[in-house]
């Protein structure tokens, strides 16, 4: 495809982007980024027993991850 043709095609994907009615679930949305799921449940993802142990070169990082948040402003 051309050059001419690709920035056509471009410039039409991003005009129909731009004026398109926006049809989102504001809800469904918020639901996944705070992590909860339909049933009230948090979105903790089920750990496949395999990978459970986590190497010895990783601990720290893991510890990092893994700790609660300190939500306390200093």
């Amino acid at each position: 495809m051309g050059r001419g043709r690709q920035k056509a095609k471009q410039t039409k994907v991003a005009r129909d982007l731009k004026y398109r009615p926006v049809d989102a679930d504001f809800v469904s949305l918020e639901r996944e980024l705070r992590g909860h799921d339909d049933d009230g449940h948090d979105g903790s993802r089920h750990v496949d027993p395999e990978y459970s142990e986590i190497p010895e070169e990783w601990a720290d990082v893991a510890a990092k991850y893994l700790a609660p948040a300190d939500d306390t402003d200093d």
